[in-house]
């Protein structure tokens, strides 16, 4: 789609990150921009909850890709350091083992030593496996992530031709045999192997081109948001407010209207049962796609068939636990991982055949009050995040153990392994705030597809171009951003598809980021 954006009138569906980073960008380039939020809050999947002093993220946590964020707000005029105030951990995460009776610590400055160090015998195999995901992250930057691949031809630039044969056996073979062939040790195995998980899949299914994961952690570092991931979503909103955008919640849309192959505007509630109607000559929807085709749109303007649906993989579900806790915990840094000993069986469990809710398992915690005044004092904060398979059936979450008995056990299940393996014994009778999410609430809360708590996974035929356009097929001016569309999963990924709606109403088919001084 081509013809510009100044002067024309958008509405933005949805007001997540990349809703509103949509709004941002196309009302700072002319556009008469009105976004429209169900819920009554912004932020989507980023959201948050206060309680008893207590404030929580129930949605992202690691700020990774900072250039992302950093382009994102030059684009607006501003920067990542003027609307954020930004802290970078040390360690970056620790690690702990169901098999090894010490944690690993990912220092901030010498990350890679300290990562060799855990696989000596592999040292020279392993600093090339870290040249490498440096190597293949700058490519990605610079030739596939910023590409609405409405147009082959950036793909056919000589040095991209050339390193072909290398990004095609990146793309054929797993991560986890990829890592296999530069480290003997189990310990570097996981760490290396669980990005995937942030990429909504298993090392097995996950291209090794996403080696990449590692070039983040180990050498960019991590960095935190202080007032929480909430800061960075009203940092975006601002700034969309600044460029004229106008954002509204409560108003749910019911239908995108179509007349003669284009789309026309939306049918929305604005919360008092009343539907009104808002003309457009562009719409962007950020709902899950999912959401867009089967609920907003009738079925003749339906890209995708109902057998596409079937054959597509939802990432993994998740349960949450956000626990406000009595007294210190020392043992946890700011991002922990405890990687269970039975790797594969986990993963087997979430996307296999046969999917499953495991215990011990593999799992995540974030205790951002180990940085960030968000609990009252002589408290902790916990985000306890455990991946499960992608099934609203596994139950929603509730306040104090009210919700559905599968989800209150996950969790009370996580709450003991813990304590266990960081020497905690007492953790869950110094629980004096808890809330549970489960898959059903993603379902429910959030559009997301079977209860999927990141979006489809990036597997190979759900990566780059195979992921699905950014335009639909069947309607001229309906275009989509976020989590199910191109580029992927994550906070800097809704920012670029932000970024690749303005670029493909401009008619841009550029393949790098857009130049900031435009």
């Amino acid at each position: 789609m081509t013809g510009g954006v100044r002067g024309r009138r958008v509405i933005v569906v949805g007001g997540g990150i990349s809703g509103l980073a949509t709004a941002a960008l196309l009302a700072q380039d002319g556009a008469e921009v009105t976004l429209l939020e169900a819920r009554t809050e912004l932020g989507g999947r980023a959201g948050r909850w206060h309680h008893d002093g207590f404030q929580f993220d129930t949605g992202p946590s690691w700020y990774l890709m900072p250039e992302v964020f950093d382009h994102f707000f030059r684009l607006l005029g501003t920067s990542a350091a003027q609307e954020l105030d930004l802290v970078r951990l040390d360690p970056s995460y620790r690690v702990f083992f169901e098999d090894h009776p010490e944690p690993f610590d990912l220092p901030s400055d010498g990350a890679r030593a300290a990562l060799l160090a855990l696989d000596p015998t592999s040292a020279t195999r392993l600093d090339a496996y870290l040249d490498s995901a440096g190597e293949t992250y700058r490519i990605a930057t610079e030739r596939f992530l910023y590409a609405t691949y409405a147009s082959l031809r950036p793909l056919l630039d000589r040095d991209l031709v050339r390193r072909a044969p290398r990004l095609a056996r990146l793309l054929a073979e797993p991560l986890d045999r990829f890592i296999a062939r530069h480290t003997t040790d189990d310990r570097v195995r996981r760490i290396l192997g669980y990005p995937a998980v942030f990429l909504g899949t298993s090392p097995g299914a996950a291209p090794s081109m996403y080696h990449l994961m590692s070039h983040l952690d180990v050498t960019q570092g991590v960095l935190y948001p202080r007032g929480g991931f909430g800061a960075v979503i009203d940092a975006v909103a601002r700034v969309a407010r600044g460029a004229g955008a106008k954002l509204l919640t409560g108003q749910r849309v019911e239908r995108i209207t179509v007349a003669d192959g284009a789309v026309t505007g939306v049918e929305a509630d604005d919360g008092t049962g009343r539907t009104r109607r808002l003309e457009a000559d562009v719409v962007v929807s950020t709902a899950d796609l999912r959401v867009t085709e089967h609920d907003l749109l009738d079925r003749p303007h339906r890209s995708h068939t109902d057998r596409w649906w079937r054959r597509r993989d939802p990432g993994p579900g998740a349960v949450l636990a956000l626990l406000g806790v009595r007294g210190e915990l020392p043992r946890l840094a700011h991002h922990s991982l405890l990687f269970a000993q039975d790797w594969q069986q986990g993963f087997d469990a979430i996307f296999g055949a046969r999917p499953a809710v495991l215990s011990p398992t593999s799992l995540y915690v974030c205790r951002p009050s180990a940085t960030d005044d968000v609990a009252p004092p002589g408290h902790e904060n916990l985000f306890v995040l455990v991946p499960v398979p992608a099934d609203p059936a596994i139950g929603a979450g509730g306040i104090d153990g009210a919700g559905d008995p599968g989800v209150e056990r996950v969790v009370d299940d996580a709450i003991a392994q813990i304590a266990g393996w960081t020497g905690t014994p007492d953790l869950a009778d110094r629980v004096v705030v808890r809330r549970t999410i489960g898959p059903a609430d993603f379902e429910r809360d959030l559009g997301a597809w079977r209860g999927g708590a990141l979006g489809p996974g990036h597997t190979l035929r759900q990566s780059a171009m195979l992921r699905g356009r950014n335009a639909s097929a069947r309607v001229s001016g309906l275009l989509y951003a976020g989590a199910t569309t191109i580029p992927g999963i994550g906070l800097p990924m809704c920012l670029i598809s932000a970024e690749l709606v303005l670029k493909r109403l401009r008619g841009d088919t550029s393949a790098g980021p857009l130049r900031e001084d435009r």
